[in-house]
C-alpha cells in the first residue's frame, strides 16, 4: 500500500494555502518542452501546419502505442464519433443505444451522424452501460451500441460484444478517456469494430486544443474516415498539398488535426506511461485519505469483469451526500471541482422529443445527483491531496467555517 505520509514531491514552490486547481499541466508542459519544441521547429522549417508530417508521426506513434492497425487523426474526440459513426454506415432510420450518463457528445454525435440516440442505464459502481438495460432497449433499427469507457475502466465489453454480435449491430466505442485502458492486453477503441481518442487538454494524453482520432483495425472504416475528415478527399491526402485536388467521393467535413497539436501530442506520448503510473499513485493516496469519510457515499472502484484489465485514471470521481453544498464549501477552501455530469442525457434539453421523463434510467440519474470530480492530474502535490481530503471532511463533521 503507498503510504499517505505528506510528500510534497511536485510543485515544492507553492505556499500551504495556495488555490487546488482542479486541472494544470505547467509541471508537465515544463518537462516536455523541449521534446516539443523539436517538434515544433520541425513543423515550422516546413512550412505545412496542418494535416501535415507531424500527423503521420502522431499516427503512427498512437498505432504503436495502442496496437491498432490504422490511426486516423482529426481535430476533436467529437468529430472523432461522428466520422466513425457515419464510417460504419449509420445515418438516418438507424438507432444507436448510448448511456444516459456520459458526457453529451456521446448522444448529439449520434444525432450529427442524423440516426437516433436511444438511452440505456448504467451500472451504479463502473457508470458504463449495463447490458441488461441495453437488451431492453433494442429494436429492429437498432444498429450499433456505444459503450462509453467513463473515468477509470472499461465497460463490460464481453457482454456487450455479445449482445451486439446476437443482434447483429456494430460496437462503436467512444473510449475519448480511455488512453492506455486494456482488456486482456487489448487497447481500449479495438475492443469493438473501432473506437475514439480525444485529445482535449484535461485528457490523460491531452494537447494544448481540440484534437482526437479514430482508432480500428478494419481497413474499410479508417479509409472511409481519412475520406470523411478532408472534404471526402479520397487518395492520399495527409502530408500531401497536391491532395488538395483528389477527387471528393463523399460529403466530407473539414476535420483535419492541425500540426501544432500533433506536435505536443508527440512530446507527450513517451511519457505517458509514466503519467499513468503518477495517476495510479495518487488515486491510491486519495482513496486511503478519505476512506470512511462521513458523507461519501461511494470512492473509485474497479469492476471485476473476470478478465485482467489495466484501469487508467482519467478522472477521480466520488458519489457524496449534499453534492452542490460540498462544492460552494470547496470552492470557498479555494479547491477545484467537476460536476460529471449535473444532468442525465436523456433529460437534456436538445432529446427532449424523445419523451423521455425522470425516472427513467435511475442509476443515471443518482449518479447526476452526487457524483464529483475531485482535483487530479499529474502535477498534484501528495500535500494537495492532504489539504482536500482535510477540507470534505471538515464539510461533513461540521468543523467546515
Amino acid at each position: 500500500m503507498i503510504s499517505p505520509a505528506r510528500n510534497v514531491d511536485r510543485n515544492a514552490e507553492r505556499e500551504i494555502g495556495d488555490p487546488v486547481p482542479f486541472f494544470t499541466q505547467a509541471d508537465t508542459f515544463s518537462d516536455c518542452w523541449p521534446d516539443i519544441n523539436r517538434h515544433l521547429n520541425e513543423m515550422f522549417d516546413r512550412g505545412k501546419y496542418s494535416h501535415g508530417r507531424q500527423v503521420a508521426a502522431l499516427e503512427k506513434a498512437l498505432a504503436e502505442y495502442t496496437g491498432a492497425r490504422h490511426v486516423v487523426a482529426v481535430n476533436s474526440g467529437t468529430d472523432a464519433l461522428v466520422l466513425l459513426l457515419r464510417a460504419c454506415g449509420i445515418g438516418p432510420g438507424d438507432e444507436v443505444v448510448v448511456p444516459a450518463f456520459s458526457f453529451a457528445a456521446t448522444a448529439t454525435s449520434v444525432a450529427l451522424a442524423r440516426a437516433t440516440p436511444v438511452f440505456a442505464d448504467i451500472e451504479p459502481e463502473s457508470y458504463s452501460l449495463d447490458p441488461r438495460s441495453v437488451e431492453a432497449v433494442i429494436t429492429p433499427r437498432t444498429k450499433a451500441i456505444m459503450p462509453v469507457h467513463l473515468f477509470w475502466q472499461l465497460a463490460d465489453m464481453g457482454a456487450l460484444g455479445a449482445l451486439a454480435e446476437r443482434h447483429g449491430a456494430r460496437v462503436v466505442e467512444d473510449s475519448a478517456e480511455a488512453i492506455g485502458m486494456r482488456r486482456d492486453g487489448v487497447h481500449a477503441g479495438l475492443l469493438g469494430d473501432a473506437g475514439v481518442l480525444s485529445f482535449f487538454p484535461t485528457k490523460t494524453l491531452g494537447a494544448l486544443g481540440d484534437a482526437g482520432a479514430v482508432l480500428t483495425d478494419d481497413p474499410e472504416i479508417a479509409e472511409q474516415v481519412a475520406i470523411l475528415r478532408h472534404h471526402g478527399r479520397m487518395g492520399r491526402t495527409v502530408d500531401h498539398i497536391a491532395g488538395i485536388s483528389n477527387l471528393s467521393g463523399a460529403s466530407g467535413t473539414n476535420s483535419k488535426m492541425d500540426d501544432i497539436q500533433a506536435s505536443v501530442l508527440l512530446g507527450k506520448l513517451p511519457r505517458l506511461d509514466a503519467a499513468i503510473a503518477r495517476r495510479t499513485e495518487l488515486a491510491a493516496v486519495l482513496t486511503e485519505l478519505l476512506r470512511d469519510t462521513p458523507g461519501i457515499l461511494r470512492l473509485p472502484t474497479v469492476t471485476d469483469r473476470g478478465v485482467s484489465a489495466d484501469p487508467v485514471f482519467y478522472v477521480y470521481v466520488i458519489e457524496v451526500e449534499r453534492r452542490d453544498a460540498l462544492v460552494e464549501h470547496l470552492t470557498r477552501e479555494g479547491i477545484g471541482t467537476e460536476v460529471f455530469y449535473p444532468i442525465p442525457l436523456h433529460l437534456q434539453p436538445c432529446f427532449a422529443e424523445l419523451g423521455h421523463r425522470r425516472g427513467d434510467f435511475p442509476n443515471a440519474e443518482a449518479a447526476c445527483e452526487r457524483t464529483v470530480a475531485l482535483p487530479f492530474h499529474p502535477d498534484l502535490a501528495l500535500d494537495d491531496l492532504h489539504r482536500v481530503s482535510e477540507a470534505i471532511r471538515r464539510f461533513y463533521t461540521g468543523a467546515a467555517s
